[in-house]
């Protein structure tokens, strides 16, 4: 059954002009977080030459990626990976995780890298979005009214640091790049693995 997220039509197509600039031409795009599946089907249409391998712990997140891929060629059936946990993948040619690492424990952000670090060849990307707290840089009233929520939802979540996010990375062999101010006061971190 699908599911539907507002945000997405408001924030695919700016994250797909980055996409546009930064996944490689051809292989494999491995999703971590896919949520409701409604990116996963947009960045296929707009990638066709890209095979997507969208993912979620969720059962109810798999059946719903599953509904909105159904018939898409360049897309692979949906896998249960939790980012904290074993990642059944040997392989990925890039990394896309968007709105993951606020709404989870900080163990997800690091199994994101440890696994990002595992599987991606070198300068490949590991490309993030969402909201982020900066060094120096005021966070919006809205982001500030965000967190808050999360914090209600789970004490674990929250708006995370590019700085300590960063440092995670670096420990596993991946570097910032690229940070790009996005609608709705997010951003999107790209990393490479050198």
């Amino acid at each position: 059954m699908k599911r539907y997220a507002p945000a997405t039509e408001r924030n695919r197509d700016p994250i797909a002009e980055v996409l546009g600039e930064t996944l490689p031409a051809s292989g494999q795009v491995l999703e971590i977080a896919s949520g409701t599946g409604e990116h996963c089907a947009f960045f296929a249409g707009r990638f066709p030459a890209l095979a997507w391998q969208p993912s979620d712990p969720d059962p109810d997140a798999l059946s719903s990626i599953a509904a909105w891929t159904e018939g898409l060629a360049n897309v692979r059936a949906p896998l249960a990976i939790d980012a904290a946990g074993e990642w059944p993948v040997v392989q990925a040619d890039a990394i896309l995780c968007i709105n993951m690492v606020h709404i989870s424990p900080w163990a997800a952000t690091l199994g994101l890298m440890a696994g990002a670090g595992r599987l991606l060849p070198m300068g490949a990307p590991l490309i993030l979005y969402g909201p982020y707290r900066q060094q120096g840089v005021p966070t919006a009233p809205s982001n500030e009214q965000f967190e808050l929520w999360l914090k209600e939802k789970s004490p674990y979540y929250g708006l995370r640091h590019v700085e300590d996010v960063t440092r995670e990375a670096t420990a596993n062999g991946l570097a910032l790049q690229r940070i790009t101010p996005m609608p709705a006061n997010n951003l999107m971190l790209v990393y490479r693995r050198g």
